[in-house]
């Protein structure tokens, strides 16, 4: 595999004559470079008017390798050939250097460029690339790759302390300018040159070179240098400042994605900070990063996101009932958002608002966050790329295990971790019940390993004591609520009320563009006309989970098991009587010759549902076979005597709307290798929790478990 290095533009802020004179000093050998043993001119020549002069050195290496290496390889320095272009008219200096010593199993190429900043003639840029591609090297590729990267990033990262080390020394000897190179003028026998640039634009050099701070005061050039130069490329110290320390295989990664986009990707070019993000989500693997980045921009584009801060209004109900903000900054210097997820009624929100709202809400929440890490950069004067979240737990129950709710809330993370990498810094989780344990067992495998080490979790008031809140928050701005004293503008939260809620058929129709289907769906039950689904197991300890509302009437929810598959459903039960059908009619699964006890039995105790109530559970099946979720219309004391024939109940609730019941519902089932790890924590907390719901039904016979909501 070939190996490739990209440096970023290094400034030195000294003319480039200057610098020549530091790099010529160099050779030919140099003792701040150990490994650079000698070097010799093997070739040398000039132009006739002296402006361009071509230097070629062999140059003698000696790599820090294994002994044992060295004597299978059977030598003990390494030999480049070194080209070195310098064009005193243009003020450039080009090198080229190959590897001598075995070319014909390692190909080494590098090339540097030294040339005048565009921005101030007065400065000198730096930058190379290079290559190492080794096709064989006695079945030590591997290693023999390895020293050599590590050798060649100790050796780059010393070519600006030499440079700096060699001006020192000039200044010591009192050269303070060298002038720049003027063509020859022929006068009869005499030969002059012409001054292009007067003595008086000399300037001393300052001591610690380019990191001289009083050297940026000066009127002719830009104070710092930002990245979209005229060359579009990135200074070092505009990386160091803005974007982190890296490695020189990081800026070098950085640096060619960087050009790719340029050359490659059509639309908006993504920030420096940005690109750099999904480097660090895929451990800076170019490939990986690339195709990651591209699919997120096609996803921005797609979606219209570059303008969402400007463009989506958040509705009223999502700014009184969405318990989350803003909240001054944690002790890095990073944006902090305070979450209060237990006082949230995220089932409400969903139902209420549907999921594409509040997926683009999380959005509007990562674009502001992004914002917000560039105006912190800006002021505390240092890299700042991601923000701190503190989650507090108080008041989570088994409402929020809701699982169409869950659902939602892991398709939110999916499409954040692939389109937000590396952007959450930590994030504090805060007095954690006994019910959190089976939130995270169904949202962690979704989150990347890099952003679950992140993750802090403080049961009850732990957070309170040494290694909590005020490790990373100062004491200032935390919170009231969390016993602090500093105000926190967000909502209270609470219930979103029912009457907000929209109906299966919004739901169902809605055309979502980020989140594409409905997790709900709707039923209708008449008197004597139940309604079942049918769910097939074929391995034991499967898990059913259920959540659904009585949008009208009461009704009573069973669960039946039956070892063999019911017949197909009869879909016209009035045409037996001669009776055109009025309409679609529930079909029946349980067969009216089935006996209880003996084709079937119920594996949970009836369960009387009333108008407006919502419940959720979960039955941890014992057997494989097939199991019947039934809804049946429950009859008030008063009609419960009536003897009317099945047939004429049906057309008596077809006619009769008072006879007609209706649910939204979902369903799903687990493996038992996904719900295994949580059950123990699901049934401790419902007996934590029970005060939170107006009525609790178990099982334990069955291992089911139910929670209603009024």
């Amino acid at each position: 595999m070939v190996q490739e290095y990209q440096s970023p533009v290094r400034v030195y802020k000294h003319p480039f004559e200057l610098i020549m004179a530091a790099y010529t000093r160099r050779f030919p050998k140099c003792p701040l470079i150990p490994v650079f043993v000698d070097s010799e001119i093997i070739n040398e020549s000039q132009s006739k008017d002296g402006s361009t002069l071509v230097t070629e050195r062999r140059c003698v290496i000696d790599i820090e390798a294994p002994r044992l290496l060295k004597r299978i390889a059977g030598v003990d320095y390494l030999y480049f050939i070194q080209k070195n272009t310098l064009n005193r008219r243009d003020r450039t200096l080009h090198i080229e250097v190959q590897n001598e010593t075995f070319s014909n199993r390692v190909i080494v190429r590098e090339c540097c460029n030294y040339t005048v900043h565009p921005e101030n003639e007065d400065w000198t840029c730096f930058e190379q690339t290079a290559s190492l591609d080794i096709k064989s090297f006695f079945g030590f590729e591997s290693t023999a790759e390895k020293i050599a990267m590590k050798q060649y990033a100790s050796s780059i990262k010393k070519g600006k302390e030499i440079i700096e080390y060699y001006l020192r020394q000039l200044e010591e000897e009192g050269v303070t300018y060298i002038p720049p190179w003027t063509p020859p003028v022929v006068t009869g026998r005499v030969s002059t040159r012409l001054q292009l640039h007067p003595p008086s634009t000399a300037r001393p050099i300052p001591v610690r070179g380019a990191n001289n701070g009083a050297d940026s005061k000066d009127p002719t050039g830009p104070s710092e240098l930002l990245a979209g130069s005229p060359e579009d490329k990135l200074d070092a110290d505009y990386i160091r400042r803005y974007l982190g320390d890296l490695t020189l295989m990081q800026e070098s990664c950085l640096i060619r994605l960087r050009q790719w986009l340029q050359e490659n990707h059509k639309g908006k070019i993504p920030k420096d900070q940005h690109v750099l993000r999904f480097l660090r989500a895929r451990d800076f693997n170019l490939d990986k990063s690339r195709e990651l980045l591209c699919q997120s921009l096609t996803w921005r584009k797609q979606h219209q996101v570059d303008f969402l801060l400007d463009t989506w209004e958040r509705p009223q109900l999502m700014q009184d009932y969405y318990t989350g903000g803003w909240h001054h900054h944690d002790r890095d210097g990073r944006p902090l958002y305070v979450l209060r997820l237990g006082q949230m009624d995220t089932k409400g929100l969903v139902r209420a608002l549907g999921e594409e709202v509040l997926l683009r809400q999380v959005l509007s929440l990562n674009e502001e966050g992004l914002r917000r890490c560039e105006e912190n950069t800006r002021v505390f004067g240092r890299p700042i790329s991601c923000w701190t979240c503190l989650v507090d737990l108080e008041g989570l129950n088994m409402r929020h295990l809701w699982r169409p709710g869950v659902k939602a809330l892991l398709r939110i993370i999916e499409v954040a971790e692939a389109n937000y990498p590396e952007t959450l810094g930590r994030l504090l989780i805060l007095r954690a019940p006994r019910v959190f344990p089976v939130l995270w067992t169904l949202v962690s495998p979704l989150i990347d390993e890099n952003t679950r080490k992140k993750f802090l979790v403080y049961a009850g008031n732990d957070y309170q004591g040494p290694g909590g809140l005020v490790d990373y928050i100062d004491r200032e701005i935390i919170p009231e609520f969390l016993g602090g004293d500093c105000m926190c503008d967000i909502p209270e939260g609470g219930l979103v009320p029912k009457s907000l809620y929209r109906t299966a058929e919004e739901l169902e129709s809605e055309e979502n563009r980020l989140l594409i289907d409905s997790v709900y769906k709707s039923a209708s039950i008449f008197k004597g006309a139940p309604y079942e689904m049918l769910i097939e197991i074929s391995e034991a300890s499967s898990v059913i989970t259920w959540d659904f509302d009585v949008s009208k009437g009461d009704v009573i929810f069973n669960i039946y098991h039956s070892k063999r598959a019911p017949q197909p459903p009869k879909r016209d039960t009035l045409g037996t009587h001669g009776i055109p059908s009025l309409g679609p009619v529930n079909a029946q699964l349980i067969d009216r010759s089935w006996v209880l006890g003996q084709d079937y039995s119920m594996v949970e105790k009836a369960l009387v549902c009333r108008e407006g109530e919502s419940v959720q559970g979960s039955h941890v099946t014992r057997w494989p076979g097939f199991f019947i979720l039934q809804w049946r219309f429950h009859s008030s004391p008063a009609c419960s005597t009536s003897s009317l024939p099945r047939v004429d109940d049906v057309l008596a609730s077809l006619q009769v709307s008072s006879h007609k019941c209706k649910i939204m519902y979902y369903t799903e089932v687990l493996a038992s290798s996904d719900f295994r790890g949580s059950m123990t924590s699901l049934e401790s907390s419902h007996s934590g929790f029970s005060q939170l719901s107006a009525a609790t039904t178990s099982s334990s016979q069955s291992q089911a478990s139910s929670v209603i909501s009024r």
